[in-house]
């Protein structure tokens, strides 16, 4: 390559990663410290012995906020991964998926390949799932399993949503270059 070449190159990539810090940023505002009720919330489905509090209690509220607090304030990943366990409810994507994440940031990425699946369970449109699930994909080198995940982002929000630019942005960076999501 000729030093102008390469000049561009790094000029545009200095771009790119200019434009896309807010959008890195707007992903975590992406999520919300509220989660959203299960896909089928029907109570008639509840376990008989579940004793846990319901997704509308305020106790269970204030615990799942306070995890999420754990993961994007103090990045405590461990500790957060036990107030989401201890809140009972594996069945809410929301609290699957920031349990995925916190063992993805862990760097245990067969665990939490288990729970954003699990997540995706719970509810085929979690877009966030489909999204961490997609930084997941590209951390692991696998390009094309996380395209598909900004397919289903798109079929779900369209491609103004945070988590398709979010998801889109991490895929545009070039193959190879170790970043972390």
């Amino acid at each position: 390559m000729t030093k102008t070449a390469i000049r561009l190159l790094t000029l545009a990539m200095y771009a790119t990663a200019m434009v896309a810090m807010p959008m890195v940023n707007s992903a975590k505002a992406a999520g919300s410290d509220t989660p959203s009720p299960p896909a089928d919330s029907s109570k008639d489905k509840k376990k008989k012995n579940d004793k846990s509090s319901s997704i509308d209690d305020p106790k269970f509220l204030d615990g799942y906020r306070a995890a999420y607090t754990t993961i994007y304030d103090r990045h405590d990943y461990a500790a957060a991964i036990a107030q989401l366990k201890a809140l009972g409810h594996d069945n809410v994507a929301d609290v699957a998926n920031l349990i995925g994440y916190s063992y993805r940031k862990l760097g245990d990425y067969k665990v939490s390949q288990v729970w954003y699946e699990r997540a995706l369970q719970a509810d085929p449109n979690h877009v966030r799932t489909w999204q961490y699930y997609g930084l997941w994909q590209l951390e692991q080198g696998n390009r094309e399993s996380a395209q598909y995940h900004l397919g289903r982002i798109q079929q779900i929000c369209g491609t103004d949503c945070a988590e398709y630019k979010s998801l889109a942005m991490a895929l545009n960076q070039p193959a190879g270059t170790g970043l972390v999501y």
